[in-house]
């Protein structure tokens, strides 16, 4: 069964810092592009960020351009979104997703939640001013 687990999200300061993980199970993570969304109450789902299956490629939204990376860990199955310098525009609920043939790029995050091959749960991400 291809599942897709967040952790890591929690309360942090405005400035702060938080690193979220996806780690997968049914499937091997690293020959697929993993993405990352967020949706904050009332707001539309925003692509975050995504990293290509050879690490070659990576994309990042205009709001976190600058203060995200993203990463993975092959012997752990897992990407790694680390977050600086957190702002309150920040807070949501973090998703990350998986497909099978989608190449990261900004129309990667163009598909209903549906879609995709797998969806993890969330992490919830809080910043306090």
């Amino acid at each position: 069964q291809v599942q897709l687990v967040e952790s890591g999200g929690g309360l942090v300061q405005a400035g702060g810092s938080l690193r979220l993980s996806c780690t997968a199970s049914g499937f091997t993570l690293d020959a697929f592009t993993i993405g990352w969304f967020r949706q904050a109450p009332g707001k539309e789902r925003e692509g975050v960020s995504c990293i290509s299956s050879s690490d070659a490629t990576t994309y990042f939204g205009d709001s976190v351009k600058g203060r995200f990376t993203i990463s993975r860990d092959g012997s752990k199955n897992t990407v790694y979104l680390q977050m600086n310098d957190l702002k309150p525009q920040d807070p949501a609920v973090y998703y990350c997703a998986h497909d099978y043939y989608l190449l990261c790029s900004v129309y990667y995050f163009g598909l209903g939640q549906a879609q995709y091959d797998a969806w993890g749960q969330g992490t919830q991400v809080t910043v306090s001013s």
